[in-house]
């Protein structure tokens, strides 16, 4: 009598079974130690308590992470205020004759002035202009400009929400980024930044959470790493303060 649907796929289960025993088996074999059948006590659960406590101190913070986002082939600057980011973003302008620029739709960014600063650019600021199709405008952008939410040493990594008036694209479509990070958002560990999200909740969580480590790579095919493929080439990460 042929077997039904429900009994091939109940065979089907044990024979894929007996046969992960065997491949365990077989390594724990050649590990010459016996296979193990109960699953580990995990007496700690998330990070021990010396890590959630360990902090290095500011400068500390930024050689630390100055030196991981350059290890990755990003660039650090450190500034001493917004008339530095200005003059630097200029400059960099000027350098590389830049003619199309997309910034956050911030605060911190409007005393920036870049309107002013770069007369021989289109500065668009995001989200401004209901008709105008803005992924198209970043992905044309030469330079894009944003404010870091958070910034952790440890990893050499930045963090950019998105929002309505801080769209995803800015970050992840311009040829060159500048990430402008005041130092007191620089945190030793990415803890102390994913903690934020937790404490705020579901519903308040944004629409993006983007962490930057340098520029795009990609090694995807054949091994082959390739920069500026998924994002920005070249990466700016200003510390100001």
């Amino acid at each position: 009598m042929a077997e039904t649907h429900a009994q091939w796929l109940q065979r089907m289960e044990e024979e894929s079974k007996a046969k992960q025993k065997r491949f365990i088996g077989g390594i724990a074999q050649k590990l010459g130690r016996p296979q193990v059948t109960q699953k580990p006590v995990r007496p700690v659960i998330g990070a021990p308590d010396f890590w959630r406590e360990f902090e290095w101190p500011e400068e500390e913070r930024i050689e630390r992470f100055t030196a991981n986002f350059r290890g990755v082939g990003g660039h650090v600057e450190r500034l001493s205020g917004m008339e530095d980011v200005t003059r630097f973003i200029s400059d960099k302008a000027a350098e590389t004759g830049a003619r199309y620029v997309v910034r956050q739709n911030q605060p911190e960014l409007d005393g920036l002035g870049l309107e002013a600063a770069l007369p021989q650019a289109q500065v668009s600021v995001w989200n401004t202009d209901a008709e105008e199709n803005w992924k198209a405008r970043a992905a044309e952008a030469d330079f894009g400009v944003v404010m870091a939410d958070y910034a952790a040493a440890y990893t050499g990594s930045v963090t950019v929400l998105s929002a309505e008036q801080k769209g995803r694209s800015v970050s992840l479509l311009p040829t060159v980024l500048f990430v402008i990070i005041p130092v007191e958002r620089l945190k030793t560990r990415l803890g102390e930044i994913l903690v934020n999200f937790d404490a705020a909740g579901r519903e308040a969580l944004p629409a993006g959470i983007h962490f930057i480590s340098g520029p795009s790579r990609s090694a995807d095919i054949e091994n082959d790493l390739t920069i500026g493929v998924h994002g920005p080439g070249i990466v700016y990460a200003l510390l100001v303060g």
